[in-house]
């Protein structure tokens, strides 16, 4: 940003905001908000970098970028970005200038988290992305963890983070195996209520279908497919799409397993504002549904033979804890939400679903384009660790058998950083010590080495805050 750009014609669409210029630097205010955020020593730095360059300050000025102060604050899960943007975004909104300020995240969660909102995908293109981290030209790091509590662990996890643990980090994972005399039950609590994370999409449906299980007669909610306009008849292809991933699916599952009480999790973006995004938690209530719709014919052999289909749910509802709606739906008690059906479209090949006797000839079309109504939500006994970046959890129960194909240092890290101690964490089965030694690749460590040299410059031009 570069407030020397901005002239009095930039402002007829802000009312009565002024120019950043003509807003005079108020130190007081910078102090107020950093000690009411209790921002440490390295947010503290950063927050006044953006805020004394925000108000004109020339001691924040670059030489590059026309002026414009390009900044990037690296930091691992836990080390308070959030609480930093938090401050920032108080700042703007005192200075009157909330309107100048854009908060974007790539996933709900952490969108949620600092009041942002998702970038529309098409407009991100990756050389113009990689053109803009290019022209950072100051980097301030934040290396104060504030999330883990537990000593020891921390070390562990930042050696983790750089591939270089030891073998008593690996001995000091396995105390946390199940069958381990440290280790209590899954049965008892808090773990019988902890989720439970795991690496593909295919695994945490067999797990949650299972733990749906509890002796009542399951619903499972039945997806309404159709293929330009019209309901697919062939009962293969029906079977076969309701039995697909919902990874293959835009994450609206063909069959919802649901019973009362149990812990879901939004699969889409319905409203970023009010909290109800994708990856947010909840507990599943009550289903309201079409009573006409309902059947018993098996679908599906996973699930039991009591089974009660549900064709044509209508809306399901939840109860969110952490909800930002600050007024209760009509007939419904706070913290209860209904959750509609959402419509996603998705392509499937169906020459990979068919029997042989049944696929098509070579020349004619195999790729079909499916539209899918269904309830955007899925069982949260278990989920991936994908869904679990950006959160931290009370208690939660991993897997870290990784899938083959993955070495990537982030599957392992994300969700062993989640939780405040080791002490909140199960380890499903014993796991390859190898894993801990992943290391960042290549592009990642020249990244990380251009950055640090920036951090050094950053620490000589603002000594006074570094």
């Amino acid at each position: 940003m570069n407030p020397n750009n901005y002239n009095n014609n930039n402002f007829e669409n802000y009312g009565s905001i002024l120019p950043v210029v003509s807003v005079a630097t108020n130190f007081p205010t910078q102090k107020i908000i950093a000690d009411e955020f209790t921002l440490n020593r390295e947010q503290r730095a950063a927050f006044m970098i953006i805020t004394s360059h925000l108000d004109g300050d020339s001691r924040c000025r670059t030489g590059d970028n026309n002026g414009q102060l390009i900044m990037c604050v690296p930091g691992c899960g836990g080390t308070g970005k959030s609480q930093l943007i938090h401050a920032l975004s108080k700042y703007f909104l005192i200075t009157k200038r909330m309107q100048m300020m854009r908060k974007l995240a790539p996933t709900g969660i952490p969108a949620a988290e600092i009041g942002g909102k998702l970038p529309n995908e098409k407009e991100v293109q990756q050389r113009v992305a990689r053109s803009l981290i290019l022209q950072i030209n100051c980097v301030v790091k934040l290396t104060q963890q504030m999330r883990t509590e537990d000593p020891r662990y921390r070390q562990l996890l930042e050696r983790l983070r750089h591939g270089q643990c030891n073998y008593d980090d690996y001995e000091l994972l396995l105390t946390r195996v199940i069958g381990q005399p440290s280790v209590g039950s899954l049965r008892d609590s808090p773990w019988n209520k902890a989720p439970i994370l795991v690496f593909q999409n295919e695994v945490r449906t067999q797990l949650n279908n299972k733990a749906a299980e509890t002796g009542q007669a399951p619903m499972v909610c039945v997806s309404q497919d159709t293929c330009k306009g019209k309901p697919i008849e062939d009962p293969r292809l029906i079977k076969k799409l309701l039995e697909l991933s919902d990874s293959k699916t835009e994450h609206l599952p063909g069959l919802l397993s649901l019973v009362p009480g149990m812990p879901v999790i939004l699969t889409q973006n319905i409203a970023i504002e009010l909290g109800l995004i994708n990856g947010m938690n909840g507990i599943f209530r009550q289903l309201v549904y079409d009573e006409d719709s309902v059947s018993t014919d098996v679908i599906s052999e996973p699930f039991p033979n009591n089974t009660r289909y549900i064709h044509k749910p209508l809306y399901a509802i939840i109860e969110i804890v952490r909800s930002k709606i600050e007024c209760k739906f009509e007939q419904l008690q706070s913290n209860l939400v209904p959750i509609p059906l959402m419509e996603q479209t998705f392509r499937i090949n169906i020459a990979d679903v068919l029997p042989k006797d049944k696929k098509p000839k070579s020349n004619q079309k195999t790729i079909l384009s499916i539209k899918r109504r269904a309830l955007p939500l899925l069982p949260a006994y278990c989920i991936t660790t994908h869904k679990s970046q950006g959160q931290t959890l009370n208690n939660v129960v991993i897997d870290l058998k990784l899938p083959n194909e993955t070495d990537d240092i982030a599957a392992i890290y994300v969700p062993l950083s989640g939780v405040k101690r080791l002490a909140d964490l199960i380890i499903l089965i014993y796991f390859d010590y190898k894993i801990l030694l992943l290391k960042p690749s290549k592009s990642q460590l020249a990244e990380i080495e251009r950055l640090d040299k920036l951090y050094l410059e950053t620490q000589t031009r603002f000594s006074e805050w570094l």
